[in-house]
């Protein structure tokens, strides 16, 4: 969803030869501390943030707030903005009596029907009915890339990966208390929004502008911060924004989807560059891919969609770093980024470890976990 403070650091263009700048924002489920039912105080929490000296921003539900980090050229300092964020939310929260979690879905107690106050979004709830009573959180990862008509090429060439970087950041497999089945029930929920999936194949920045238009025009979305494919091009600032993601359950993690993306995009530019165009893919191949990753995340099998074969979900990820290999050793991103995945093979994502939680012990165990991952580090 879209922030009501937006973020007023503005994302700028890299010097000639510098790494683009990267910004993250994400969102996060305020719980009470003793039932993990979600907490509908987050204009309370926000209050608090703004005396802390953070910027938190409040989301459709009233249990859900949002961080976003300053732009940052370089991982380490990304990494410190994400904690930086965590931390300060994370501390707000615990001032007004709840705890924050970095969950895609709330897993304890059933959704609650509590919009935030604010005339926007009581207009979706009129509009769109109990869509807007979901409560999902993801993690929208901004890079500068400063020609739009690129940004479309660019947004081209990432789809066939998008169902990569969902599995890898799973973060929702448990709802209202059980295991849905899903690692991502959170992409399922959000599916259902007319506007939400993957981007179509765009043949200019007009053509995303004209499509854009239409569906105004048809009243499928209320405003352009409704349009929520799975990236999108800013009309204002010079970005491609990635929003594939469940919000990660570490800061670090975090930070390995933006070096991921990042990595993806300077593969891109390169591409365009040198003229290579972006695969057509089959629509269906890459939906089927999409179900497969929110099914499976990690464990298991994923859909390539650039073949349609099923392939080992820690296989693709490891084609995903291979393709992006001299992207990320351009800036230095590598050893990081290869040494995060390593972890990630070895011990799961998100949605592993909160079942390996549930199968140990209780949904308090789950609640106790998560109230961890989220500050780990921070």
């Amino acid at each position: 969803m879209v922030a009501i403070l937006p973020n007023t650091e503005p994302m700028r263009s890299p010097l000639p030869g510098s790494a683009p700048t990267i910004g993250v924002e994400e969102e996060f489920i305020l719980v009470h501390p003793h039932t993990g039912t979600p907490f509908l105080g987050n204009t309370e929490v926000a209050s608090i943030g703004r005396t802390l000296g953070a910027d938190l921003q409040l989301e459709l539900s009233r249990c859900q707030i949002e961080t976003a980090t300053l732009p940052c050229a370089h991982l380490t300092d990304l990494g410190r903005e994400v904690r930086r964020a965590r931390a300060a939310a994370a501390d707000a929260a615990a001032k007004a009596g709840a705890r924050l979690l970095a969950v895609a879905v709330p897993p304890a107690g059933p959704p609650p029907h509590s919009i935030t106050d604010a005339p926007r979004y009581r207009l979706m709830a009129h509009r769109f009915g109990a869509l807007a009573e979901q409560v999902i959180c993801g993690a929208h990862v901004h890079v500068c890339v400063p020609n739009r008509d690129e940004a479309a090429a660019v947004s081209n060439h990432l789809r066939p990966w998008l169902p990569v970087l969902l599995a890898l950041t799973a973060n929702s497999p448990i709802s209202a208390g059980r295991d849905t089945g899903y690692a991502s029930w959170r992409h399922i929920l959000w599916s259902r929004w007319p506007s939400a999936g993957p981007p179509p194949y765009f043949r200019s920045a007009q053509h995303y502008d004209s499509l854009v238009t239409r569906m105004l025009e048809n009243e499928s979305i209320l405003d352009t911060a409704m349009i929520y494919w799975d990236i999108r091009l800013s009309a204002h600032l010079p970005t491609i924004e990635v929003r594939i993601a469940d919000v990660p359950a570490t800061a670090g993690e975090a930070v390995l989807l933006a070096a991921l993306i990042r990595g993806l995009v300077g593969t891109a530019m390169t591409d365009i560059r040198r003229g290579v165009p972006a695969p057509m893919l089959d629509q269906q191949v890459l939906r089927s891919a999409y179900w497969r990753a929110a099914h499976d995340g990690m464990t298991g099998h994923g859909i390539d969609a650039l073949s349609g074969r099923l392939v080992p979900a820690g296989g693709l990820l490891e084609r995903l770093l291979t393709r992006i290999r001299p992207a990320l050793e351009e800036h230095g991103d590598y050893t990081a980024t290869r040494a995060a995945v390593t972890r990630v093979l070895a011990t799961g994502n998100g949605a592993d470890r909160q079942r390996r939680a549930l199968r140990a012990g209780s949904l308090a165990t789950v609640l106790d976990l998560l109230t961890h991952t989220t500050t780990e580090g921070c």
